[in-house]
């Protein structure tokens, strides 16, 4: 990232439309900016910040003119470097769009930062490291309430789109974060890939749908990605230990 940590910046009714990669972090300090990151909307006033994950499209525009205190974080080295044992937890708090209050203490610091100058390498680069440790404890309870990745709604839109091409991205936009960052959590919390989840919810309503339907079978493959009937056949084999065919005929014989 180029450019600098910490900026004063004034908003108008101009609309400013743009995604970059690193996370921002947006402060009120005066008036009220309308903020919608990645579809969510929010609106900044004093003692309210805004999360912009690295990546995440965002817009924002006030209507009667708004200051802010942005925080433009460097990269993951430099959290690791500047906030030792509270990285991890700035690393949680950047993840995903959120709107969060400050308590007094936050906004006073957010205060004294908007009235130093804050184009001094060493007063931002310690602000912003001041700042981002202060908001630990939001990011732990930011953390808690949306612990897991919000796989109902991952399986809502796989079940929904499952005769469609489905990509990593389309996870991505549900959940709020980078590619790179949901590869890296459905790592960790499933020990696979998210195209391997997408994988296991399509073969799992086809299943579904063979136990509980009486659908051709080709039918069947289509209604979940499909476009051959020998690749679906092969693949349920892999899964279930037994092709769809067989699968239906066991199960007719077991309900006599």
């Amino acid at each position: 990232m180029s450019g600098p940590i910490l900026s004063l910046r004034h908003y108008r009714h101009s609309l400013i439309a743009h995604s970059h990669e690193h996370p921002q972090l947006v402060f009120g300090l005066r008036g009220r900016l309308e903020f919608e990151v990645q579809g969510r909307g929010a609106g900044i006033d004093r003692q309210g910040l805004v999360v912009v994950p690295a990546g995440a499209h965002h817009t924002c525009a006030s209507t009667g003119g708004s200051d802010c205190l942005v925080l433009d974080v460097p990269g993951e080295h430099w959290l690791g470097e500047q906030l030792g044992e509270h990285a991890d937890a700035s690393r949680r708090l950047l993840d995903r769009p959120a709107a969060l209050g400050l308590n007094e203490r936050q906004q006073q610091l957010v205060d004294w930062l908007a009235a130093s100058p804050v184009h001094d390498p060493l007063i931002a680069r310690q602000g912003a490291a001041l700042l981002l440790a202060s908001l630990t404890s939001t990011a732990a309870a930011s953390s808690s309430a949306c612990q897991r990745l919000p796989y109902a709604a991952f399986d809502a839109h796989i079940e929904q789109h499952a005769a469609y091409p489905l990509q990593v991205a389309d996870l991505a936009r549900i959940a709020g974060l980078s590619c790179t960052r949901l590869h890296a959590r459905f790592i960790a919390e499933c020990g696979m890939t998210p195209m391997e989840y997408v994988r296991q919810r399509r073969l799992l309503k086809a299943r579904r749908l063979v136990l509980q339907t009486s659908l051709p079978m080709g039918e069947i493959a289509v209604q979940v990605g499909y476009s051959s009937q020998s690749a679906f056949s092969a693949a349920m084999l892999r899964a279930f230990g037994c092709t769809p065919l067989a699968l239906r005929r066991e199960s007719g014989d077991n309900a006599h």
